[in-house]
């Protein structure tokens, strides 16, 4: 089978390329930086010709509001029209659990999200919308936004944090398989607050600054309930927790803080 991967040289995208590959598959990496772009449509009817199967796994460059809404639904208008151009059988979409939450309705890049998925449901394409929960690989760049005093406030809301190969694993095996036409979840094996999974990382990084846990703290622009984050019963878990990703993680291979 032919397979597009939207943003396939990515952090998710190039280990599902390498997954797909190793099944056998033609696979094309599709990025702005290999002629294919979702935004603008240039390479896209080029790029979905005989394709079976689409997986949309790009973001956008700006997390603005604005932005980011205009990205999501012009990137999946123009995708929707090139994979029905071209009959593409199956269409697979990375989203966030949470996504469609009261608690989330403040959240400019959730709500982009929510307009990206009505868009693929109304598109007429079988689909499977993978909605995950926040990768451990996030931790650093939560860290950061918190700010570079010696205390960050950070939302307690708990989180259920899963490593980029285990996400890997699961859109290649959601893409595989048939479309569910719906919507599946994905989660690490263990749930914490984030302001506690935060401090985890900074201690094992060796980094100084405490992290204190604010209920009120926002989240992408949202103040979160406790569970806004975490995924439903019937979740699919990843294998790798905190200690497990850490110890494969390059943070731990330099040894040293950030």
């Amino acid at each position: 089978m032919k397979i597009v991967v939207i943003g396939g040289t990515g952090l998710i995208g190039s280990k599902v390329v390498d997954r797909l590959r190793q099944h056998g598959h033609e696979v094309l990496a599709a990025a702005p930086s290999m002629g294919v772009n979702t935004l603008t449509g240039e390479g896209l009817d080029e790029a979905m010709t005989g394709a079976d199967i689409v997986i949309d796994l790009a973001n956008s460059p700006s997390f603005e509001d604005q932005a980011v809404l205009d990205f999501f639904e012009r990137s999946g208008r123009n995708l929707a029209a090139a994979e029905k151009k071209a009959g593409v059988k199956h269409h697979l979409a990375l989203s966030v659990v949470g996504t469609g939450r009261p608690a989330f309705a403040a959240s400019g890049y959730i709500r982009a999200k929510m307009a990206q998925e009505k868009l693929i449901r109304a598109a007429g394409i079988p689909y499977t919308i993978v909605h995950s929960t926040q990768f451990f690989e996030f931790l650093d760049g939560i860290a950061g936004d918190g700010g570079q005093k010696q205390d960050i406030h950070l939302s307690s809301g708990l989180m259920q944090p899963i490593a980029s190969d285990d996400v890997a694993d699961a859109v290649t095996d959601y893409a595989l398989g048939a479309a569910v036409n719906g919507t599946v979840e994905i989660a690490g094996p263990e749930k914490a607050p984030l302001a506690e999974l935060v401090q985890r990382f900074l201690k094992a990084t060796g980094d100084p600054r405490k992290v204190v846990a604010d209920p009120k703290a926002p989240y992408f622009g949202a103040v979160l309930e406790p569970d806004t984050l975490l995924p439903g019963a019937d979740a699919r878990l990843g294998a790798q927790d905190f200690q497990t990703w850490f110890g494969r993680s390059a943070f731990a291979r330099r040894g040293v803080a950030r």
